[in-house]
């Protein structure tokens, strides 16, 4: 691998694994959360430098928080940012392993 920049792991802070993730990945995209403030420039580089591969596209969309109720306690659920990463042909990312 390249030599990694430190700032790089404080844009991408997890990969997503749900069934609608896991279904995208199929089709060559990979969902991640980043940090609210990154954009999509960093959000490519970083994912091109960490992962070594070429990034086609980012898409990003920022989930809105939710209000929860839990054994009778009011709580809230933060906003989260995430992009959805395609990849080029040939290039994958195995999220279930770590870097």
């Amino acid at each position: 691998m390249s030599t990694h920049d430190p700032r790089h792991y404080d844009i991408i802070v997890a990969p997503v694994v749900t069934e609608k993730a896991t279904m995208a990945s199929e089709h060559n995209k990979i969902v991640f959360k980043v940090a609210a403030k990154a954009t999509k420039p960093q959000i490519k580089d970083a994912i091109e430098k960490l992962f070594d591969v070429k990034v086609k596209s980012v898409n990003t969309l920022v989930r809105k928080g939710k209000t929860k109720v839990f054994r009778g306690h009011l709580g809230s659920q933060s906003d989260t940012k995430r992009a959805v990463v395609t990849l080029e042909e040939g290039h994958r990312i195995d999220v279930t392993t770590g870097l």
